[in-house]
């Protein structure tokens, strides 16, 4: 879910701020850059004032005249886009380049020796930045008032302006990507320790370790210490646990030992019905008993530690041993065409308890052959147990995969996939059903595949 990634909204937060930064960065520079060329204009317009200034005289009938006009050649070219023009009483001098316009000033009390600036409309419509300053020229019969001024287009100012802008935008834009790539190298080297710990974390539940390694940055190991903590104080819980089972189990041998010596008082005494009857609840009893270990046994012991490899080979010769010993098992073959180096990654007493309680399903229903296999490929390993019994119909199975759900009705306390199916979660296996070729009922197990995350 992409809005609740911490790494969506670090870079969302990232990329905000670089575009916030660059954008006020670039408004700023481009004032900067306006105002710069602007002061330059006006200390061009100011020297072409001073050179105006200085070139000016009075006539010997009392009028102004320029003796020595400034040297810039543009005064000279028509509507040039720099301009000069003097005003003294009914006298008026303008640059060639004005032809035949005059610049229109705003009524304007100069002090002076003052130089003031004014944007005004020019020649063609166009704005010009105007530079004037009001004098007193010095003559024989007294001092003669003029005002001097010099414009210049702002038409370059603009063109500059913008060609500043576009070369500023390529340069922000290509800034922009190197601080998107620096804010993504950031955030994948910020949040490597993230992804170390969740790998902890996973291989702490599939049982590769016992702790997260607390080699952690300061930031992230104050977490590492408080799931250790929990881990620890789960394991004790655990244990406790496990420890109030078996001593349920200790407790319960001297009822369910009596309880059985009573069955058979009742049964020598001939009364037959009452001695199944507490036969049977001693039973399912035991059952019960030995259900509740096997979960208090497997519930920690492969999320807390690496599973042992056990060679399955043993253990279904020792149980098919087992099974041979009982009227039941005299009447069956057992086919176990299983290699010695083939193993699964259960602990021996667990994996012990897993097929003893499938291979004793097994034994009720089978006709005259139980086969089990094993086999390993590119998914894994697996386990199958067939029969050339009934089978089962499968409309039944979703009463098998219920927790104490069951195949038969007889024969048996009836929690036999029950425990089976406890281990199998535990160890992360599954189990299946189907028809065997031998024609009776076929338990496949397998290491459960977690779906690829797209």
């Amino acid at each position: 879910m992409i809005g609740r990634s911490l790494r969506y909204r670090l870079a969302l937060a990232g990329a905000l701020a670089i575009c916030l930064a660059l954008g006020i960065a670039g408004v700023g520079l481009t004032l900067l850059f306006e105002r710069h060329v602007y002061r330059t204009l006006s200390d061009d317009l100011d020297v072409d004032l001073r050179q105006l200034i200085g070139g000016l005289e009075v006539d010997s009938t009392g009028g102004i005249k320029l003796a020595r006009p400034p040297r810039n050649p543009r005064f000279e070219e028509p509507l040039s886009g720099l301009y000069w023009q003097i005003t003294a009483d009914a006298t008026q001098l303008r640059s060639r380049s004005l032809w035949d316009a005059r610049l229109a000033l705003p009524v304007d009390r100069l002090s002076e020796g003052q130089t003031h600036y004014h944007q005004i409309g020019g020649p063609g419509g166009k704005l010009l930045l105007v530079a004037e300053r009001r004098i007193l020229i010095s003559d024989p019969q007294g001092r003669l008032p003029a005002r001097v001024m010099v414009a210049s287009d702002l038409t370059r100012l603009r063109q500059a302006r913008d060609a500043f802008v576009n070369d500023l935008a390529l340069s922000l834009v290509l800034l922009a990507f190197v601080l998107g790539l620096a804010t993504w190298l950031q955030l994948n080297l910020g949040l490597r320790p993230l992804g170390r710990l969740r790998q902890q974390i996973a291989e702490t539940v599939g049982g590769q370790r016992c702790r997260l390694a607390e080699d952690a940055p300061d930031e992230v190991l104050p977490l590492v210490r408080e799931v250790n903590e929990l881990l620890d104080a789960q394991e004790r819980e655990l244990e406790r646990a496990r420890g109030r089972a078996a001593d349920l189990a200790h407790g319960l041998k001297t009822p369910l030992a009596a309880l059985a010596s009573d069955a058979r008082t009742m049964r020598r005494a001939g009364n037959e019905e009452i001695a199944s009857s507490l036969d049977a609840i001693g039973e399912t009893m035991r059952r019960h008993v030995e259900r509740e270990l096997a979960r208090a046994r497997v519930r920690a012991g492969p999320t807390r530690r690496a599973p042992q490899l056990t060679a399955i080979k043993e253990v279904v010769d020792a149980l098919v041993r087992t099974l041979r010993r009982t009227d039941k098992g005299e009447l069956i073959a057992f086919d176990t065409g299983i290699e010695a180096s083939a193993t699964v990654p259960f602990e021996r007493m667990d994996l012990t308890e897993l097929l003893g309680n499938l291979l004793d399903n097994a034994a009720r229903h089978a006709a005259t052959l139980i086969r089990v296999s094993c086999k390993s490929g590119p998914q894994g390993s697996s386990i199958e147990i067939e029969d050339d019994g009934p089978g089962f119909d499968p409309a039944l199975e979703p009463i098998a995969r219920q927790r104490g759900g069951r195949l038969d009705q007889g024969g048996g306390a009836g929690l036999g996939l029950a425990i089976a199916q406890d281990i199998l979660d535990a160890y992360g296996w599954r189990m299946d059903f189907s028809r065997s070729p031998l024609g009776g009922l076929s338990v496949r197990l397998s290491e459960r595949v977690e779906p690829e995350k797209g």
